[in-house]
């Protein structure tokens, strides 16, 4: 039985194409497998700030100023080694990834638990998972280039903590009409159900 952690970023709720993508793989699992869904538009994990800082480090603080953070990180990191496949809705903003969905990697790293630094470098300690990428954005770029930093981004936060085994499904060119929309995302849907086999 497949357990698959989702994670939606997208702050377009319904018309997100994202979303859509994500909805797509959803339907096209195999009956029985497991599914946990957090929607960081409906509830986002707030920010670090100094007063969370503390809480998400490698040990826990004393005290219950740092507790709620501290609890949230527990949870979040829990629910990313408890799935085999973790499902990440990447929109692009401003040529990047959301800030929630940044707020979220920043709770998934902590030190000693799922990452580690040895002798030859750091080591990601979330071992054996899969992620697929359901990518988004209005225009249409060159991956190669490097540009937009969205996907680099996240597939080399997922690789600090052990997560190397990446499919990207990219839906581009939604500004470009309906019509290349409609390909774009019809074409992108398939090939993310697909994955889900």
């Amino acid at each position: 039985m497949t357990k698959v952690l989702v994670i939606r970023s997208s702050a377009n709720g319904a018309n997100s194409v994202s979303n859509k993508l994500i909805d797509s793989y959803l339907a096209a699992l195999p009956a029985g497998s497991t599914v946990v869904q957090r929607d960081l538009d409906k509830h986002p994990v707030p920010h670090v700030t100094h007063q969370s800082l503390a809480g998400i480090g490698r040990q826990a603080p004393e005290g219950g100023a740092f507790a709620e953070a501290r609890a949230l990180q527990d949870e979040i990191i829990g629910e990313v080694f408890d799935a085999d496949v973790l499902v990440i809705g990447l929109p692009l903003y401003n040529f990047g990834m959301p800030s929630t969905l940044k707020a979220w990697f920043d709770y998934v790293g902590r030190a000693g638990t799922t990452f580690q630094y040895t002798a030859e470098g750091p080591e990601g300690l979330v071992k054996g998972k899969k992620a697929i990428i359901a990518h988004a954005r209005a225009g249409k770029y060159d991956d190669a280039s490097g540009f937009p930093f969205a996907v680099p981004h996240l597939k080399s936060l997922l690789s600090f903590v052990g997560i190397n085994d990446v499919d990207v499904v990219t839906a581009e060119g939604m500004a470009f009409g309906p019509e290349v929309a409609e390909a774009a995302v019809s074409g992108a849907t398939a090939t993310i159900a697909a994955l889900a086999h």
